[in-house]
């Protein structure tokens, strides 16, 4: 019995590879920058290639400021509290971070978790019952799926973006009873760079007496005045009601979540929270880079290199375009190029990573079937250089392939 069991993991494993489907893991031997060294291979040289698929949008992850900010962090506050916060104690570094970060996004408390996944895993559970209801956009991150799916609230969904049919399933929630609602979206829909329409969102929860709960993790640092996201950008500030969002991306690259919200809504979920309960307080490290990444990104210095960003993300999309490929529409720093098939996004990328340029190839299950493709994503540490070495390598690559004319 024992045995069938691992020959239907080696058969699942073998039936991933036949489909193209296969996700591989390169091994970096450097910081994450614009470049970074790649090993590949025993007694191979490491190749030096250009990052396309980090999402270190403004260019902190390795910036000497985040580092230091880190190990000051553990010069004063060790690696860890060796336990989760309410058991050991909560160190005033944490303290001082959610504060940052409530300030920062203009909430008026904050919350930490060892993840973003598990903000949003925890999330709902602790704050709906069974007689609640979430509506939840179908293009929503995995994160918030699976939090759904802890919850015993009754759930709906809406097509992306579909504003028409939203309203249809907060008018059958609304009509079924529900006592409260929340409507659950992405800032930044990860897979396409697309964004939220939070004006129209908010509008229809207020018709409707909804909540408003948005997962702004590609949106926080990089959108908006002082990079403040996708409700700065579009004039929602103040209606959302409760904000997830990650410091593993444009606040420093590192690793660790937040829910900023109303005080007595944090209050609850820190009494109530699972993944907050019964994980290890966030590393000191962790928070002092944050802290560090946090201050340059509101600041002067992040408005010039969200402005970089724009321009990075501009040019890249203007000289794909140009050669011919088909990408999503937008002006995220998140920009798709896609190919449909698995076997073609894998050996573009393949074929890219000779060429000098690390990319990756997304294919089922993170996308879905038939709509497999090569994320690339901006950073303002890229220079134009840069840019015009990676638009010559997809259309050298792209062309040998058949991709592109």
């Amino acid at each position: 019995m024992r045995e069938r069991f691992f020959e239907s993991v080696a058969l699942a494993l073998g039936d991933i590879e036949a489909q193209g489907l296969t996700k591989p893991e390169r091994v970096i031997h450097s910081s994450q920058d614009a470049w970074v060294r790649v090993w590949t291979g025993e007694g191979e040289p490491e190749r030096r290639v250009l990052n396309l698929c980090a999402n270190n949008y403004l260019g902190l992850a390795a910036d000497p400021r985040v580092a230091e900010g880190a190990i000051e962090a553990i010069r004063s506050w060790g690696a860890g509290v060796a336990s989760v916060r309410f058991i050991c104690g909560t160190l005033g570094i944490h303290k001082a971070l959610e504060a940052a970060i409530a300030d920062y996004l203009g909430f008026e408390d904050a919350i930490l978790f060892a993840a973003a996944f598990d903000a949003n895993g925890g999330v709902f559970e602790p704050l709906l019952g069974e007689s609640d209801a979430i509506v939840s956009d179908s293009l929503n991150h995995a994160s918030i799926i699976d939090g759904v799916r802890l919850s015993k609230a009754r759930r709906y969904r809406f097509a992306n973006g579909n504003m028409a049919e939203l309203a249809e399933r907060l008018e059958e929630a609304r009509t079924q009873g529900a006592q409260t609602i929340l409507i659950a979206t992405d800032g930044v829909f990860s897979m396409d760079g697309l964004l939220a329409n939070l004006p129209e969102i908010c509008r229809l929860a207020d018709q409707f007496g909804a909540l408003v709960m948005v997962d702004d993790c590609h949106a926080t640092g990089v959108l908006g005045p002082q990079g403040r996201g996708v409700a700065a950008v579009q004039g929602a500030e103040g209606r959302i009601d409760i904000l997830t969002g990650t410091l593993g991306k444009a606040l420093g690259g590192g690793m660790g979540g937040f829910i900023a919200a109303r005080r007595e809504v944090v209050e609850l979920l820190r009494q109530r929270a699972r993944p907050y309960l019964f994980s290890n307080a966030l590393a000191p490290a962790v928070c002092g880079g944050a802290l560090a990444a946090i201050e340059i990104a509101r600041g002067a210095e992040g408005d010039d290199r969200r402005r970089r960003l724009a321009r990075n993300a501009a040019r890249f999309r203007a000289g794909m375009d140009a050669a011919g490929f088909r990408l999503t529409p937008g002006d995220h720093p998140i920009i798709p190029v896609l190919l449909g098939e698995a076997r073609l996004a894998q050996e573009m990328a393949a074929r890219l990573f000779d060429e000098g340029v690390y990319v990756t190839g997304f294919s089922f299950p993170v996308v879905p079937r038939g709509q497999a493709r090569i994320r690339t994503q901006m950073s303002a540490g890229h220079s134009e250089e840069d840019i015009d070495f990676a638009l010559q390598a997809f259309g050298r690559v792209g062309r040998s392939l058949g991709a592109i004319a």
